[in-house]
């Protein structure tokens, strides 16, 4: 017979046994993976949005997280899919501000660069996410955590459920892309 752990050992539990808790609506089991993941979750936003924001996109990210439990197909990655709900609420964060933000309100950090060079610098990022948005899900996926959150090819392994040789591919797709569609802003 195969029991659940009890309370008492539910933190040492594995994220497969939490998060099957968790979706079926035990709060504790949630408390739990918000403790285990919550600050993993801030340092990865913070490092696409600034901290002041990262805390916003991580409890998002939770409200959504625990709304959507109950549908994830996989429940012994959750890991992973907190980390595709926090890039998402990042990068969704982001354009929001870039759609609000009016030439008006546009603040030059550095007075020696004129209009031209921040509609230029406006333009280049646009252009960067329309590239990245284009990417299949695993690409930018392994190119969000690559180059925004600095991880290393077996981090982005075990943090995406693949092997390492398949994310050293799935890296050089996604750069070949960026080069040959950023050619122009060169």
């Amino acid at each position: 017979m195969v029991s659940l752990p009890g309370r008492d050992s539910l933190g040492h539990a594995d994220d497969r046994t939490i998060a099957t808790r968790a979706a079926d609506g035990d709060i504790r089991a949630f408390e739990i993976l918000m403790r285990r993941y919550g600050s993993l979750m801030s340092a990865y936003a913070a490092r696409i949005v600034n901290p002041t924001d990262a805390e916003d996109v991580v409890q998002e990210t939770f409200v959504t997280a625990w709304r959507d439990l109950p549908n994830l197909e996989n429940l012994g990655s959750v890991r992973s899919w907190l980390t595709t709900i926090v890039t998402r609420k990042s990068i969704d964060l982001l354009r929001t501000r870039r759609e609000q933000q009016s030439l008006d309100n546009v603040e030059v950090e550095d007075p020696s660069d004129g209009p031209a060079e921040t509609a230029n610098a406006t333009s280049l990022d646009e252009a960067l996410s329309a590239v990245l948005s284009s990417l299949p899900e695993d690409q930018r996926r392994c190119w969000t955590l690559r180059e925004v959150a600095g991880y290393g090819y077996q981090q982005i392994a075990d943090e995406l459920d693949l092997p390492v040789s398949t994310v050293r591919g799935l890296l050089a797709r996604s750069r070949s892309t960026l080069v040959r569609e950023m050619e122009a802003w060169r």
